[in-house]
C-alpha cells in the first residue's frame, strides 16, 4: 500500500472534505495548497508513463503522511497545552504508525480496534494490537504489514460510514 492509497482511505472511511484536508495538513506542518488535494488524492494506475503519473499525482512521502496523521490528532482532538506549533516526526514504520496515530486521533480503545478490526471481518488478538502500537525496538514490537493497515481502514469506513 502507498502512502496516497491510506490517505485516500483514511479520508473516505473518516468522511472528511476536500477542503479540510488541506487545513489538516496544515495543521501537521506541511505545505500542501487546496490546488494540490486532489493531485494528492488520485490513485495513478501502475502502468501509467512516469511523465504522466507526475502530471496526474502527487506522491506522498512518509513525512507528509505523518504530517497529515499529526494534524489529525489536533484536527479532531485540539491542540495541548504547550504543545509546538509543528509537531516532531518519528520516523517510525508507517503502517504501525498509521494504527497509533488514528487510535490518538479518534481516541479510541483497544476494544474499539478490536472491534473495527471485527466490522472488517479480520481476526487480530489485542496482544497483536498492543505488539503494533509499541515503539520500534521495544522486545514485544510488531511490524504491522499492509493488509493489517488496510482492514483496519476497511473497517473504520464500515464503522463511520455505514458501508458494507
Amino acid at each position: 500500500m502507498d502512502n496516497n492509497d491510506i490517505l485516500i482511505r483514511l479520508r473516505y472511511a473518516l468522511d472528511i472534505k476536500d477542503s479540510d484536508v488541506a487545513e489538516i495538513f496544515k495543521l501537521g506542518g506541511a505545505q500542501v495548497s487546496q490546488e494540490e488535494v486532489p493531485l494528492i488524492l488520485t490513485k495513478t494506475p501502475d502502468f501509467a508513463e512516469e511523465e504522466v503519473a507526475q502530471k496526474e499525482n502527487i506522491p506522498l512521502d512518509n513525512d507528509t503522511l505523518e504530517a497529515f496523521l499529526n494534524g489529525l490528532i489536533i484536527f479532531k482532538r485540539g491542540r495541548q497545552e504547550g504543545q509546538p506549533e509543528t509537531p516532531a516526526l518519528s520516523h517510525e514504520r508507517i503502517n504501525n504508525l498509521v494504527l497509533k496515530k488514528v487510535k490518538i486521533a479518534l481516541q479510541l480503545t483497544s476494544e474499539d480496534m478490536l472491534e473495527i478490526f471485527k466490522a472488517a471481518k479480520f481476526t487480530v488478538s489485542k496482544g497483536e494490537i498492543g505488539a503494533f502500537l509499541r515503539k520500534e525496538g521495544h522486545k514485544n514490537y510488531k511490524e504491522c504489514g499492509d493488509q493489517i493497515t488496510r482492514n483496519f481502514l476497511k473497517g473504520l469506513a464500515i464503522k463511520y460510514r455505514g458501508e458494507k
